[in-house]
């Protein structure tokens, strides 16, 4: 007769005390996280905004006239397919606050395309208020994007021009609608910049105009992989819930 061992013993006791239930060998050594390296979609997104940026302004300031509402209107349309491909490139590359910038950049040209195609009664006044939505949510978006200091910059001039196209479409005073082409242009030169300096950086390999990466950025460019990988295993797509 052969003796239980205690490691029997404990077997045993387990079974008896939690019937039914199945023990699992730890799995940890058997997992595999793969990463799918892929390029960077911001200069794209960039320079979408600069280039919808810069026909909604020249609209503004009367450089083109009423009646080419709609063409400018048929001009923005693609912004909104190119930057929501942007948002999902940038999910998938982890970055959850480009991500949300881009979509709802992506979110904000369709709404101003089909207000100025259908000519909508009180469209105007409509996108004054969704503008101050923007405004809302550019707010709290720059408080998070410190770090990324070029989406911080594109964000710190797209505020005022959200806050005077808001308050042209709700007043209908002319000179917020002028100052509101005004800071587009504005916008349109810094996210061209930002796209340039993004893609230079791209293709060489290394920073060649200055972004202003801080933090958590600047790492995730200048750091090693094992900073990349620091805790992977609690990102979203890898944990269970998100």
């Amino acid at each position: 007769m052969t003796a239980a061992s205690p490691a029997d013993d404990g077997d045993e006791q387990d079974s008896a005390a939690a019937p039914g239930r199945r023990f699992e060998p730890d799995l940890r050594s058997m997992t595999r996280i793969n990463l799918r390296p892929i390029a960077s979609p911001m200069p794209l997104g960039f320079f979408t905004i600069a280039i919808a940026s810069v026909m909604t302004g020249c609209l503004q300031l009367g450089i083109f006239g009423e009646e080419a509402r709609t063409a400018v209107a048929f001009t923005v349309l693609p912004a909104f397919v190119l930057q929501l491909l942007v948002s999902f490139l940038a999910f998938g590359a982890r970055d959850v606050i480009a991500a949300t910038l881009m979509a709802v950049f992506a979110g904000s040209w369709l709404p101003y395309a089909l207000i100025m195609l259908s000519g909508a009664a009180d469209g105007l006044k409509v996108l004054g208020v969704f503008n101050l939505a923007l405004l809302c949510f550019g707010a709290l978006m720059t408080a998070v994007t410190g770090p990324k200091r070029a989406l911080w910059l594109v964000l710190a001039v797209s505020l005022p021009r959200w806050a005077a196209t808001g308050l042209a479409g709700v007043t209908g005073a002319e000179w917020l609608t002028r100052t509101s082409g005004v800071l587009g242009l504005v916008v349109a030169l810094v996210a061209m910049y930002t796209a340039f300096a993004l893609m230079l950086e791209d293709m060489r390999s290394e920073q060649v105009l200055p972004i202003g990466r801080s933090g958590p950025a600047h790492l995730a460019v200048e750091g090693d992989l094992a900073v990349q990988l620091r805790n992977l295993e609690r990102q979203a797509g890898v944990r269970r819930t998100l």
